[in-house]
C-alpha cells in the first residue's frame, strides 16, 4: 500500500498531469539537494556532476510512468504516459533552474560560469544557464518518455495467445 500513499484520494481518477507533478517536484528536490552537495564538495566542475543530473532526471522521468502504469493498469493511455513523463522531467527541471538562479547569487565563486561570464556576461549567464538546465531536461524526458513507453505501454503481444 505504500505506492497509493502517492495517489489521488480515493474516488478520483489519477490524472497524467498531477502524477507528472508530484513525480516532478520529487525529482526536482533530489536533484536541488545533489547540485548543493556537488557544489560544497566541488564536484560541480566537472562534467560527471551533470551527468548524473540527467540520471535522476530519467529515473524520475521513468518512476513517473511506471506508477502511472500501476495506477491505472491495463487502462493508461500511450499518450497520459508519455505526457507524465514529460510534466515531470520539465518541473524538475524548473525547480533545478530556479534553484541554481538562488545557488549563483548565494555562492557565485562555488559555480564556474566564466565560460559563459566571458561571451554574456554575468547577469546574461544566469539566464542562459537556468534556459539550457530547462532545454536539456525537457528533451531528457521527452526522448526517455518516448522510449520508456515502449516498456509500459498498455497493449502488451502475448505470444502464447498468438499461437493459438
Amino acid at each position: 500500500m505504500a505506492a497509493n500513499s502517492i495517489a489521488a484520494p480515493k474516488g478520483r481518477l489519477l490524472t497524467p498531469e498531477q502524477n507528472g507533478f508530484r513525480f516532478g517536484v520529487m525529482t526536482g528536490v533530489v536533484l536541488c539537494v545533489y547540485t548543493l552537495l556537488a557544489a560544497l564538495v566541488g564536484f560541480f566542475a566537472r562534467v560527471e556532476a551533470g551527468g548524473l543530473d540527467v540520471v535522476i532526471l530519467i529515473a524520475g522521468s521513468v518512476l513517473a510512468i511506471r506508477h502511472l502504469r500501476h495506477m491505472r493498469g491495463e487502462q493508461m493511455p500511450y499518450l497520459g504516459g508519455y505526457g507524465t513523463g514529460i510534466i515531470s522531467a520539465l518541473v524538475a527541471s524548473v525547480i533545478l533552474g530556479l534553484f541554481f538562479i538562488i545557488l549563483t547569487a548565494i555562492m557565485p565563486n562555488k559555480l564556474d560560469l566564466t565560460q559563459v561570464e566571458n561571451l554574456f556576461g554575468f547577469d546574461l549567464s544566469v539566464v542562459v544557464a537556468f534556459l539550457a538546465i530547462i532545454l536539456m531536461g525537457t528533451m531528457t524526458g521527452v526522448i526517455t518518455s518516448l522510449i520508456a513507453m515502449q516498456y509500459f505501454k498498455a497493449d502488451p503481444i502475448d505470444p502464447l495467445k498468438a499461437m493459438e
